[in-house]
């Protein structure tokens, strides 16, 4: 099927459609950029640097077990109104998230947030899969990546400049005007014709699967920090998160509509796709969360020169995969990624040898060379996967593969950010410090007034804790994109789109 057009009484308009969902991405896209930046001055408000991680964790969790959901609504219903109720929730989740008064209510309103976002990007990529001829959607593929590169300029450089001179809370509201001409642009221009089907939905599957992320999440976090390793309530978590991964795979391959098709497991190149994904949602999400707290609070720059170090990520992403649209239609899926993956080794690396004296260009050359590696794989990924399949079963294919990135980057958040906050915590007690010095008074080193004010001695113990933290974290980060790397060399060996 190249296109939903001529079908029905009205035909699809492609290229309004297109720039439709790039506004809808962008919304999702320039999200990701701006919360980023404004992070350590909500902490520096807000207070709360030990909830730091759950703030995105939060999101995270909601998108990843929604876009399941969504991909199979989508398969029933049609992509149009799925992803207008994605973001409806998403921007109600983002007015809310500007009027938090504290960390907790943040937290809260972020949940809302990743309920609808778990609709857009999906449902974004799954209606260019629709519309478009597999030739066409290797180059479309990389068009609609360029939305990062635009989000890459304009989000840091917004959310610094919102954070600077006027208030946090404006970076979630500037969702709202993009979310209703995304809409409007859709409802208008993008026609389906859908066999209406009767709604069979897994809340079983869904249902274990929050229990289990949900519960591997705290685990994973409070692990080490507030809760002791070898406590009652480690291994009580630790068995309910284990028995729920169990219980979710026995029922989702039993089930006759499942949220997660294990049969579409069954193809190599899918399989591959969906685990490399996880691997380097990891990595995404140890970049993207800490690196603003790193220079802003060790290298001391500004909210803008901490944003503008993710920019390099996010233009490094659109550059490679418009490149890698051209790239699989002459060298095939396996080169392409297997160069990703080499792009997101070398960036993990740089960020593992980064010291604060190195600036924030080292930084900025770092996310680069991540955002070069996801560019090329994700969209050897995506269009790898929707080559594979039929219409009817696309848009949970596709969103199967989003949520392993999804589960990527929240397993990778709250692991990361428990390994960050229990190293942290170690170093602190360790230090000649006060014995009343907790992480959370890294709060001080967020905010610039606070940081001025503190005494040679304890700015000093602060930012080496912090740094001494994040290089763990880093270490982490290279060793899954190791496993990225290990992961791709198992895909099957092909020549390109065009034999």
């Amino acid at each position: 099927m190249t296109s939903m057009g001529k079908q029905g009484i009205k035909e699809t308009n492609r290229p309004y459609v297109l720039i439709a969902v790039m506004l809808a991405m962008f919304m999702g896209a320039i999200e990701a950029t701006i919360v980023s930046t404004a992070m350590p001055a909500i902490v520096g408000d807000l207070g709360g640097f030990s909830l730091y991680s759950w703030v995105f964790s939060a999101y995270l969790l909601m998108n990843a077990v929604t876009v399941l959901i969504y991909g199979k609504l989508s398969d029933l219903f049609g992509r149009k109104p799925i992803i207008t109720t994605g973001i409806v929730i998403f921007l109600i989740g983002s007015i809310l998230c500007g009027f938090s008064q504290s960390m907790t209510q943040l937290i809260l309103f972020r949940f809302i947030q990743g309920f609808g976002a778990g609709a857009v990007l999906p449902m974004a990529t799954t209606i260019v899969g629709d519309i478009y001829t597999k030739e066409e959607r290797a180059k479309i593929q990389g068009y609609l990546s360029s939305v990062w590169g635009i989000s890459a300029i304009s989000g840091p450089l917004i959310g610094g400049i919102l954070v600077e001179y006027v208030s946090w809370r404006y970076v979630f509201w500037v969702n709202i005007p993009l979310g209703i001409l995304a809409i409007a642009g859709l409802w208008i221009f993008l026609h389906e014709n859908i066999e209406k089907k009767k709604p069979v939905i897994d809340y079983t599957g869904a249902v274990l699967l929050v229990v289990t992320v949900s519960t591997l999440m705290i685990l994973l976090v409070e692990g080490g920090v507030r809760l002791p390793w070898g406590s009652w309530q480690t291994v009580f978590l630790l068995s309910l998160a284990v028995t729920g991964l169990a219980a979710f795979i026995y029922h989702e391959m039993r089930t006759p509509q499942p949220m997660m098709p294990f049969d579409l497991w069954k193809v190599r190149s899918i399989l591959v796709a969906n685990v490399v994904s996880l691997t380097t949602g990891i990595m995404l999400i140890g970049i993207s969360s800490f690196l603003p707290a790193f220079v802003q609070g060790v290298m001391e720059k500004s909210a803008t020169v901490a944003g503008f170090t993710l920019t390099a990520m996010s233009i490094g992403w659109p550059i490679s995969a418009t490149i890698a649209g051209r790239l699989l239609l002459k060298a095939g899926y396996f080169i392409t990624s297997l160069i990703g993956g080499i792009s997101l080794m070398v960036g993990a690396a740089m960020f593992v040898m980064m010291e604060p004296s190195y600036g924030p260009f080292w930084a900025a050359g770092g996310s680069f060379f991540i955002g070069v590696g996801m560019g090329l794989s994700s969209t050897a990924f995506i269009v790898s996967i929707q080559s594979t399949v039929e219409w009817k079963v696309r848009g949970i294919a596709t969103a199967t593969n989003m949520f392993m990135r999804n589960l990527g980057t929240t397993i990778g958040a709250a692991l990361l950010g428990g390994i960050l906050n229990s190293r942290l915590q170690a170093y602190l007690q360790k230090s000649e410090a006060d014995d009343d010095l907790s992480i959370d008074g890294v709060n001080a080193l967020l905010s610039e007034a606070d940081r001025s004010s503190l005494p040679h001695g304890l700015l000093q113990i602060l930012q080496e804790g912090l740094t001494s933290s994040l290089h763990t974290v880093y270490i982490v980060v290279l060793i899954f994109s190791v496993l990225s790397f290990v992961g791709i060399l198992f895909l099957p060996k092909d020549r390109g789109l065009k034999e």
